[in-house]
This record gives structure tokens, sequence and C-alpha cells, in this order.
């Protein structure tokens, strides 16, 4: 048995994959024993039979050649959304921890080892954040975790920094999915990634909840991965990502702060998503930014919604408030710059 899977979700990746595998399976040294399983979602531009042909190990080969971990690949017929492809890896995963890793990445030296030693450090612990780096300008960062204030806006902590002042393993509000290793048992006490999101910060509400349960997630600098990442395509605010981050900003809310919460929160909320409404109207995409809105509070107040709520339990009030310092901390975080 495995101690790490690594699950990459892949969609017409092909122009990614060869640097991305390559920088996985080779240059790990001292990394626990660990597997890699692709999960495509309909691709079409030939990763499948490209996987199949270089890297999938073949029935009749050993079980470990030349060092290099075994490689495993599940084919969807069609695109079924990140959300439904990571949990399909993690529930095929036969190890006791989860490494998620976009295919638009090279990791680095280190990686597999620096994010398992990270995770091992504390029971309590649920997700380790790697230190993704931006491909074009590997000396700025990407993330370093994610971050998540009261005024709804969730962001990553540190883009577009020196690489160089992040380099302390801290404590974050959730690890970016895109690559980042999880406890895998506790995907049975808090639920898998919520499939409704479909993509777009459903790692911001899988972190969220875990904070709820009295779990933690960290950022650890020695597991380091360049990402190509929206930045460096030319893609970062677009018409699809707008309606399904809007969406998805208000089911995180709802879904996860009781009621009291809501209230307390809700004259924060309002100013933050008239910023944020205006600033997409600079950019001609107001209106669909209002349309993900409205889709996020009608699938809230919805059956999705209901059967998702994360339900109060007074033996969780600790964590809600500290979550709710966390809330106030990082819009201070914002202004000052950290």
């Amino acid at each position: 048995m495995k101690e790490v899977t690594v699950v990459i979700p892949n969609y017409n990746g092909m122009k990614y994959l060869p640097e991305c595998m390559a920088s996985l399976c080779q240059g790990q040294e001292n990394a626990p024993e660990y597997e890699v399983l692709i999960i495509d979602n309909g691709s079409a531009d030939g990763s499948v039979e490209y996987l199949n042909s270089e890297w999938c190990r073949k029935k009749e080969a050993p079980a470990e050649e030349g060092g290099k971990p075994q490689v495993r690949l599940i084919a969807l017929p069609e695109n079924t959304g990140f959300c439904h492809a990571v949990n399909l890896g993690i529930r095929e995963a036969r190890s006791s921890y989860v490494i998620l890793l976009n295919n638009d990445t090279r990791v680095e030296a280190g990686f597999v080892k620096g994010l398992y030693d990270a995770i091992r450090k504390d029971e309590k612990i649920f997700s380790v954040s790697a230190k993704m780096l931006m491909w074009d300008k590997p000396e700025l960062l990407d993330d370093a975790g994610d971050r998540y204030c009261v005024l709804g806006w969730a962001y990553s902590r540190g883009k577009g920094r020196p690489a160089v002042d992040y380099d302390k393993n801290v404590s974050i509000f959730s690890a970016c999915g895109g690559a980042a290793i999880y406890r895998r048992q506790v995907f049975e006490e808090i639920g898998y990634f919520d499939e409704a999101h479909f993509a777009y910060l459903e790692d911001l509400d899988i972190g969220y909840r875990a904070r709820i349960y009295g779990y933690e997630n960290r950022y650890e600098p020695t597991a380091s991965v360049l990402h190509y990442g929206s930045a460096s395509t030319g893609s970062r605010y677009n018409s699809r990502k707008t309606e399904l981050s809007s969406s998805n900003n208000i089911y995180v809310i709802g879904k996860n702060m009781p009621l009291l919460q809501w209230i307390l929160n809700l004259p924060f909320f309002l100013l933050g998503f008239g910023i944020k409404f205006l600033f997409f109207c600079k950019k001609r995409m107001g209106k669909l930014y209002l349309k993900g809105l409205a889709e996020g509070w009608k699938r809230t107040v919805g059956p999705v919604g209901k059967q998702a709520k994360v339900h109060f339990q007074w033996s969780h009030l600790w964590n809600y408030v500290k979550i709710q310092w966390q809330l106030y901390l990082n819009v201070f975080r914002i202004l000052m710059k950290s």
C-alpha cells in the first residue's frame, strides 16, 4: 500500500502533461512510496492516448520500474467538472494521503516529501498547501495558501510578491487545490468536494468545512511547484469564470455560515459584493457577475443548498468564533498587503 496518491484532473491538457508528468515521476528522491492517478474528463486532444502510451505501465511490467511511481488512468467519457474528478480520484486512492495537482504545473525536487512530512506533524492537520510560483516569473508567488475575509472575498496569499518572503510554514484559511495534500480519512467525516461547485472555490469550501470541524490547514514552502495559471494564459477574467465564481461565492457563505453569522456579516458582504460588482462593470461583465450571484442564491436556498448545509453544532461553537476572527483579520491583511 502506497503512502500517497497524487491525483491529477485533466481536461484537454496535452500541452502541459509531458512536463508535469516528467517532473512528478522523476526527481522526487527520498519521497514516501506514491502512485499517480490521472482522472481524464473526456479530453479530445490526445491526452488519453499519450498517457497510455508514455506513462501508464502495462500489466506485465514490474510494479516498480526504475524507481518511478505507478501511473493509473481513469478516462471519463465527458467533462464532469473538477470536483467530480477529484472526488473520484480520492475515493479510488489506496493511500492515507492524497495530493491534488493541476496538470499545468511542474513540481520541483522535494515536492512530494515536503507535503508528506508537513501533514504528518499533527493529526489535526487536514490539508497542506504547496508554494506555487508563477511559471514565467518563478521569483514571484502565484499562491501561498488561500485566505477568506468578511467582505466575502477569497484570495491567494502573496500573489505577485517575492517568493523569498514566504518561506515559513504557517496556518492558512484553506489550501489551494491546485497543489496540496489532504488527509484522506477526514473526507469521510466532513464530506468530499461539493460537486455543485463544478469548479472554482471548491477548495475554499472544503477547507472552510474542515475548520468548522476543528481541523487545520497549513502552508509548506519546502514543497514548491511552478504553475502556468490564468495569469500566464491571459484568461484570469472571463465570462464563464466570472459567473461560476460569483455563484459559488454566495453558495460557500450560505452553506457554511449559521444564520446568526450571516446576519452579523451582512453589512460587510453588501460592501464587498458591491465593490466587486463595480470592478466587473469596468470589465463589462457586471451583468454576468449579478447573474452568478442570483444563481448562487437560488442554489443556496434550493434543495441542493439545503442538503449540503453544514448544520450548526454547539460543539463547534469555538471553531466558528476562530473562523470569524480570521474573517476580520484577513481584511486588515489585505489593507496591510501582508
